[in-house]
């Protein structure tokens, strides 16, 4: 039995996450597996770094299975991308030994979050991007990413159906940046709540809008309560970019995607 770790592109428009769910709901994590198990000829199992929710992208989301299969690096990649949606694509595969896991041996997960600033709705980012018509302020957003930086109580910034035992994170850095019309806010923490970055981002551009100030973050991180904080924002705009390993796994950090996920924070 041999462990396979791989790095995985996707759109996430067309699926209601990764996690493989009910009967009847397309995933991406259970689209994968169905592939995997006819190249492998034999049920495989899937176990993600992260967990996407609905609509949301990656670029390099990794994952590992086990087989005893007898297959070339480039007979899985090539096997399971020519029977996979146009949407999902295997970009890279390693051989590993038991004690790598995709989820449990990942020290931390990074994510970006791009805000397409103009007046007129863009056709080619349709889905790609959040789009937001209104003037935002770049400069107050910028400034209030700091305050997210740090171990925090995110209470307030999780989804209801959230299943984690607890709302601590650490966030090892929030950066915005601005590229014309594009805001792209980077975020890396050792792990993060269901729907925490979109929850960010909604009160970034409430601030962006002069909504509310900077100081309604240390409010809303004060009421530890989701109702405390403002709007959810859409996935169309998140990708999950990155998990970061211990070095010993020596796994492929590859840039993918599109320009905006490659520029410089």
């Amino acid at each position: 039995m041999q462990r396979y770790a791989i790095g995985i592109e996707y759109c996430g428009t067309h699926y209601r996450g990764w996690q493989t769910q009910q009967a009847g709901v397309v995933s991406v994590q259970e689209t994968i597996e169905q592939v995997l198990s006819k190249v492998a000829n034999h049920q495989v199992i899937l176990h993600g770094a992260g967990r996407t929710d609905a609509g949301v992208h990656a670029t390099n989301m990794v994952a590992h299975f086990d087989s005893p299969s007898q297959r070339s690096d480039y007979g899985w990649i090539r096997g399971t991308n020519s029977q996979l949606p146009k949407d999902i694509s295997l970009q890279w595969i390693k051989r590993m030994d038991d004690d790598f896991h995709a989820r449990f041996k990942a020290t931390s997960r990074r994510y970006r979050y791009v805000i397409y600033n103009a007046p007129y709705r863009p056709a080619l980012l349709y889905k790609q991007v959040t789009h937001v018509t209104m003037p935002l302020d770049f400069l107050a957003m910028q400034r209030a990413t700091k305050k997210f930086e740090g171990t925090h109580n995110f209470e307030s910034f999780r989804a209801a159906a959230c299943q984690s035992n607890q709302p601590i994170r650490h966030v090892s850095h929030c950066h915005l940046t601005q590229h014309g019309p594009f805001m792209i806010l980077d975020i890396q923490a050792d792990g993060f709540l269901h729907h925490m970055v979109r929850n960010i981002v909604g009160c970034l551009i409430d601030i962006g809008q002069h909504t509310h100030d900077e100081a309604y973050i240390d409010t809303i991180f004060a009421a530890q309560d989701r109702k405390a904080a403002g709007m959810t924002a859409p996935a169309d705009g998140l990708y999950f970019i990155q998990a970061t390993y211990p070095e010993i796994f020596n796994l492929p950090q590859v840039a993918l995607g599109p320009q905006w996920l490659n520029w410089p924070t």
